[in-house]
């Protein structure tokens, strides 16, 4: 995918004066690295100390340390999955192939590279994943728990070949902040759980290569960060990864100054991108999840630095860590909400260990659980690592006494029912800054789980870059359970992560602990001359759920969506859907009337054009049932929904 002229225009347009200076800045900065590119200063007497207390790899649980070692060994043998490609070739990556297209990207100046072009480059995120080197720190965890030299043996040959490839400023692999970031961060870890094997300070503090490319992460950092309307989840990554690398590696003549500006900018972005409620500001629950793990990583090698962290930082994580346990489903599964690319600020977990089980944990050990949290009962390695590098501090904070439900700040209210039936209302902002990079055009949707299985489901991501037809259709007001008219989104795309107009929503009753039933309503002007007022009603008792849709304005052709997960099967009769599913071995049922008013017509992995998919992660994608009812408004009268779900 190429960006054309108007998509500059588009971009420019969303930008105010100061950030425009800064990126004819970078600009000059690039021309003049190219000619003339900084040297690494010289480094005598560099000693890592940042190293785990005596005892912590002990307290790692069994299974979580036989998890991280049956994926380990998986990476030795060279096996992974990333973004839904099985690869066999990490026993000696090519790190510039892309094995979806077997295109490999260009070697030559970074910022010469046309990243964005599949034909050119191929896949990006297959490129820039496994040089994350999030495999690496998983490789080095198991190093710190068995011992097995081998796995130390491979990470440190991986590096070696790594940086022989990647000079700096040449290849994709120093295009983005937000990979330099994360790569630096696991670097950090990589040395600290590598401490005891007799190679670690050869293959970093006392290696010129390792030094040289340490160095010149964190220059280009310094040099270019995130800015204006991208400063979202990047700018965390880049300053995290920053003041990481700048307390675990801080060897240098410029490592204090890196260390001080980059803990300024983390303190100031993670209170930018944070709602007080807790919430991350770009309504896209992944991405919480990212930006909770980085903060967390930051505050930890603040202590073992002896770095002192602004008491701002940890009550924003805080905040963040109450505000995931108030959101969560009885399966522990947060809302699936805007963009999502399965991405990680820390790896040292197998396969099969729940992440968001994990930060739960990790918050349970650094800020203490309250009596509300639900219950965490899975376990993982990088909790007890964290733990141990966290100090405690005494925060002077009221923190909720209940389950929080409704979140007025990001507009998110989920209702609770009997027999775990979980709901999410969405009247919130459209999304993050003036370009919206990772929102999808949902506004009023709905999406309901019973017993953690998604019912009425939100799709999912599927596609960043170079299938624009999908990137499209995943963050449509089609690809939502919501109410299209006339053809259109709500909000207005101006590119894959640009948004020109944003539909603005409003909460008008948000009860959602009600006697006998729990309300949410709320209505949005994204259509031009209507309003979508949407009521929801779920009943305790019954067991029922009431969508109820309005639209104020004239007549116009209407479009309601209602997508289900993938484990529900769908006989649609008339206006009558006849729900099924199993979960852990039993039958379950619900029944979906819906207005009459409409033609109904059942939609499944449809291509021309997309309809009736769910994706469970970043490049997966899968059919599902889509139910879809067509007709016009009137003005008046309302489109209602009835979900009830039988015992």
């Amino acid at each position: 995918m190429t960006m054309s002229a108007g998509w500059y225009l588009r971009r420019l347009s969303r930008m105010g004066p100061q950030e425009v200076a800064g990126r004819v800045g970078d600009t000059v900065r690039r021309r003049r690295w190219r000619s003339a590119p900084p040297d690494c200063p010289s480094v005598t007497g560099a000693r890592f100390t940042a190293v785990l207390p005596a005892g912590t790899v002990a307290a790692v649980p069994p299974d979580a340390a036989k998890r991280l070692i049956a994926e380990a060994d998986r990476l030795m043998d060279g096996r992974a999955e990333f973004f839904g490609v099985v690869r066999d070739d990490l026993a000696d990556p090519d790190w510039r192939r892309d094995p979806k297209t077997g295109r490999r990207a260009p070697s030559g100046y970074a910022f010469d590279v046309p990243y964005r072009s599949e034909d050119a480059v191929g896949d990006i995120k297959q490129i820039w994943e496994p040089s994350r080197h999030q495999y690496l720190t998983q490789l080095a965890a198991a190093y710190a728990i068995s011992g097995n030299e081998r796995y130390a043996e491979r990470v440190a040959e991986h590096l070696r070949s790594w940086w022989a490839a990647n000079p700096p400023l040449r290849g994709v692999h120093w295009i983005s902040g937000i990979e330099l970031g994360i790569r630096l961060l696991s670097w950090v870890w990589i040395r600290r759980l590598l401490d005891g094997w007799p190679g670690a300070a050869g293959l970093f503090e006392d290696n010129p290569v390792a030094l040289n490319q340490i160095w010149h992460h964190q220059r280009w950092l310094a040099a270019f960060p995130s800015r204006g309307s991208s400063a979202n989840n990047h700018v965390i990554a880049e300053t995290a990864g920053q003041f990481a690398a700048a307390c675990a590696f801080g060897w240098f003549p410029s490592s204090a100054r890196w260390r001080a500006d980059a803990l300024r900018s983390l303190d100031r972005h993670l209170r930018g991108n944070t709602y007080g409620s807790g919430l991350n500001r770009e309504l896209a629950t992944e991405y919480h999840g990212l930006v909770l793990e980085l903060g967390l990583a930051a505050v930890a090698e603040a202590d073992a630095a002896g770095v002192p962290v602004p008491t701002s930082v940890r009550l924003v994580l805080l905040r963040m860590t109450d505000a995931l346990a108030a959101v969560v489903d009885s399966r522990l599964r947060p809302p699936r909400q805007g963009d999502a690319d399965d991405g990680h600020g820390l790896i040292v977990d197998g396969a099969g260990t729940d992440r968001w089980a994990s930060l739960l944990a990790t918050g349970d050990a650094v800020f203490g659980r309250l009596a509300w949290w639900p219950a965490v009962t899975g376990t993982d390695v990088r909790t007890p690592l964290l733990a141990a590098l966290v100090k405690p501090s005494e925060l002077s904070v009221t923190r909720p006494a209940s389950r929080p439900a409704h979140f007025a700040d990001a507009g998110m209210t989920i209702l609770h029912g009997p027999e775990e039936i979980w709901c999410r209302c969405d009247g919130g902002p459209h999304g993050f800054l003036s370009i919206a990079a990772h929102a999808h055009a949902d506004a009023l949707s709905v999406e309901v789980r019973h017993d953690g299985v998604d019912v009425l489901a939100d799709p999912g991501t599927y596609c960043y870059h170079g299938q624009p037809e999908w990137r499209q259709y995943f963050r449509s007001t089609l690809g939502h359970n919501t109410l299209q008219l006339d053809g259109g989104d709500q909000s207005v795309s101006g590119g894959p992560f640009l948004w020109t107009r944003h539909a603005q929503s409003r909460v008008l009753i948000a009860d959602a602990s009600g006697e006998g039933a729990a309300r949410w309503s709320a209505e949005h002007d994204g259509y031009q001359g209507s309003v979508h007022r949407r009521r929801v009603e779920l009943t305790a008792e019954s067991q029922e759920l009431r969508i109820v849709d309005e639209v104020r304005g004239p007549r116009r052709e209407a479009r309601l969506a209602f997508h289900l997960g993938p484990a529900i099967t769908a006989d649609l009769v008339g206006n009558r859907a006849q729900l099924t599913w199993t979960r852990d071995g039993e039958d379950r049922s619900a029944v979906l009337d819906l207005p009459g008013q409409l033609s109904w017509q059942a939609h499944r992995g449809e291509t021309g054009p997309p309809l009736g998919w769910y994706s469970a992660g970043f490049g997966r994608k899968e059919p599902a049932t889509t139910l879809v009812g067509t007709g016009f408004t009137d003005g008046t009268e309302g489109f209602t929904t009835l979900l009830r779900f039988r015992g």
